[in-house]
């Protein structure tokens, strides 16, 4: 299942606060990358991540973010939304 993982910032964290953890995040990025846990990682213009994911369900998803050092340090977390396979081909085209 494809889950769709949206960073969110924390409230009052500040930029500095992340230096420390950010060679571990990328670290952490990478060996899900190669899991094959993390599909796709993407920034948003604001820098927020954007994780496609291939999980089991979205608890699966949750432990898996759980994984990365910055949610760990509770300096993000991400929202998490199952994505389903568009359905409306089917319905037009049978």
């Amino acid at each position: 299942m494809k889950i769709l993982a949206i960073e969110k910032e924390m409230p009052g964290v500040q930029d500095p606060d992340y230096q420390p953890y950010l060679e571990a995040e990328a670290l952490k990025a990478w060996e899900l990358h190669q899991e094959g846990l993390i599909r796709e990682l993407y920034f948003t213009d604001d820098h927020c991540a954007v994780l496609v994911l291939e999980a089991r369900d979205k608890n699966h998803a949750r432990e898996i973010v759980d994984r990365l050092p910055l949610v760990q340090q509770k300096l993000i977390d991400f929202e998490l939304i199952a994505l389903q396979a568009y359905p409306g081909f089917a319905r037009l085209f049978k």
